[in-house]
């Protein structure tokens, strides 16, 4: 566990040493709060406008209703529920986003700077280095993304009045998504970017391959807005199922993948 801790220490002490890195950790989470918290705000109106009261509740589908209004909600309750629940998916790239760029760089940016030999030649595991690098990256993005949802929880609480609709905008798709399919996609993010950092030879190609597993994180943002599906609770459960059997097999990989003579041997 010591060596764990210290190759913590020693990542964080290098990474944090670059501004833009501080920079994307702090700006993403704010704007993907922001986001949602504008949209709470400038749909409030819509309650007090009886005629488009009236509508919304004709034109609200059934389908939505059922899967993200509570009994309590008129129609445009739920329009502002079915709005805000549109970003949750964009509250899923901050613990993917966040940790691929620290990861990405970890194995071939020590390479680059001669370091790697010296780390790879002391007495620690290859689990124990993975694992150390994992949690550097993961850390940060995970305690980003609850700082996030924190902020997010406290300006709802803020400018919605009505607990019926605070409560179904913070219900329990959003403690699934953020808890446990955040960390989840964190540790997916860093995974696959350690692989990726220990088979090239340049840090940016690392970074530029890395971003691709942001892609099904989009996929699923636009697939939702498209009404391809609804992200319910039953949904997000299976997501976090899903990804939890998906990071087992990515963990398993990446130690397999991770050969420390031929990193060494093929660098040279």
């Amino acid at each position: 566990m010591n060596k764990i801790k210290t190759i913590i220490r020693k990542e964080w002490a290098e990474v944090f040493k670059n501004r833009m890195v501080i920079f994307t950790v702090a700006f993403l989470p704010l704007l993907m709060t922001a986001i949602p918290l504008v949209i709470i705000f400038s749909t409030g109106a819509i309650t007090s406008d009886a005629s488009t009261l009236t509508n919304l509740d004709a034109e609200m589908p059934t389908e939505l209703t059922d899967a993200m209004c509570p009994e309590g909600l008129n129609g445009a309750d739920c329009f502002q529920v079915f709005l805000v629940s549109q970003f949750m998916m964009m509250f899923m790239i901050i613990p993917v986003a966040i940790p691929v760029t620290i990861a990405a760089y970890s194995i071939v940016g020590e390479k680059t700077t001669r370091s790697l030999e010296p780390l790879l030649a002391t007495p620690i595991t290859t689990i124990e280095l993975l694992i150390g690098k994992c949690l550097s990256a993961a850390i940060p993005a995970v305690l980003a993304t609850y700082a996030a949802f924190g902020l997010f929880a406290l300006g709802s609480w803020i400018l919605v009045s009505d607990k019926i609709l605070l409560t179904a905008l913070l219900d329990a798709r959003w403690l699934i998504a953020i808890f446990i399919v955040g960390p989840l996609l964190a540790v997916m993010a860093v995974t696959f970017a350690l692989m990726v950092s220990s088979r090239v030879s340049d840090p940016r190609v690392a970074e530029q391959v890395s971003m691709v597993i942001i892609v099904p994180v989009l996929a699923g943002f636009f697939g939702q807005m498209a009404g391809l599906f609804v992200l319910n609770k039953t949904v997000i459960s299976w997501v976090a199922v899903v990804m939890l059997a998906l990071d087992a097999g990515l963990i398993y990989l990446a130690t397999n993948v991770f050969q420390r003579e031929q990193i060494l041997t093929r660098w040279k």
